[in-house]
């Protein structure tokens, strides 16, 4: 359930890059990459069923939320990695040897 949203799993990528941020700063930091404004309802909605699921944890920091990636959540974006790699490597296989028959 946790990779049913885009949204979920590249807050999670963030997160295992980043180690641990500030709400205000992971919202920055995806709307950055999605080049676009985020909803803040929206995007604390996902972050919030991130928690729930167990996948990220939330502490207080003074006045602040510190969200970081939980075990749990660290070993889904290495799963998702490795479901990635594999796929981007059969393709460049694929298109290896398609090359070859071309030049034969």
């Amino acid at each position: 359930m946790w990779f049913q949203s885009g949204r979920r799993r590249d807050l999670c990528a963030i997160l295992y890059d980043a180690g641990e941020l500030r709400g205000q700063k992971l919202k920055t930091r995806l709307e950055r990459y999605y080049d676009t404004r985020l909803d803040p309802q929206s995007f604390y909605g996902t972050l919030n069923a991130l928690v729930d699921s167990g996948h990220v944890e939330r502490r207080t920091e003074g006045i602040h939320d510190v969200y970081a990636l939980t075990d749990g959540g660290a070993s889904r974006v290495e799963s998702y990695y490795s479901w990635l790699t594999e796929r981007v490597e059969r393709r460049e296989k694929r298109t290896a040897e398609a090359d070859e028959r071309l030049v034969d």
